[in-house]
């Protein structure tokens, strides 16, 4: 998904459209996904690796809030010094998109309201951290897949895409090996996080279209 702004215009353009629905379809089925899948692939992940997989999980875990704050914060001060209005505007749109994922993200775990794996199952998954929200979905998954489908979308490079997909990836993998998510839970946030920075982006396009 985060190759998007390497295909042609018209197949970029349908390939975001059958995202946001697989981003509302999947916010809704995965809850029903089945338990054993969920918990079984959970338990491997959580106990796979050695040390350096372990400080890189916990580091990328830890990090992340403040990349995903930190980066658009980055862009718009960097625009401010240049007097760079372009990079301004982009550092509003990545902003806004990291910022409706954590919403949306919070606000969706107020409604499920899913235990955490340790919780729920503490003699198969060790907690290698605690969190006092619920589960479902992951939040900090949603908002790191909002800011690297955001950044590929502004700037489609390959010096772009390949470290925000590695990274994203990287913090899906990393809430899984802590013990805090099961599998269902950060992919629902990384559909919802790329579903909402796409659905932004044309609702940008659109607004600029109609008012300038």
């Amino acid at each position: 998904m985060l190759f998007l702004p390497l295909l042609p215009k018209t197949v970029r353009k349908e390939c975001m459209k059958k995202s946001v629905v697989l981003m509302l379809v999947l916010t809704i089925v995965t809850p029903l996904l089945a338990q054993n899948w969920d918990v079984n692939t959970l338990q491997h992940i959580n106990g796979w690796g050695g040390n350096f997989i372990h400080d890189y999980s916990s580091f990328i875990s830890k990090s992340e809030p403040y990349i995903a704050m930190g980066v658009p914060l980055a862009m718009g001060l960097t625009g401010w010094l240049k007097n760079d209005e372009g990079l301004m505007k982009d550092a509003m749109v990545v902003g806004m998109s990291v910022a409706s994922a954590y919403v949306f993200a919070y606000g969706m775990k107020l409604v499920f309201d899913r235990p955490r794996p340790y919780e729920a199952y503490p003699d198969l998954i060790y907690p290698r951290s605690y969190e006092d929200s619920s589960s479902f979905p992951s939040g900090h998954t949603a908002s790191a897949f909002a800011l690297a489908t955001s950044l590929c979308i502004r700037y489609p490079k390959w010096y772009v895409i390949a470290p925000s997909a590695l990274w994203a990836g990287s913090v899906a993998f990393s809430r899984m090996h802590e013990g805090v998510h099961y599998p269902t839970d950060v992919m629902a946030g990384a559909a919802l996080g790329i579903g909402l920075t796409i659905g932004s982006h044309y609702l940008s396009k659109w607004l600029n279209k109609k008012l300038f």
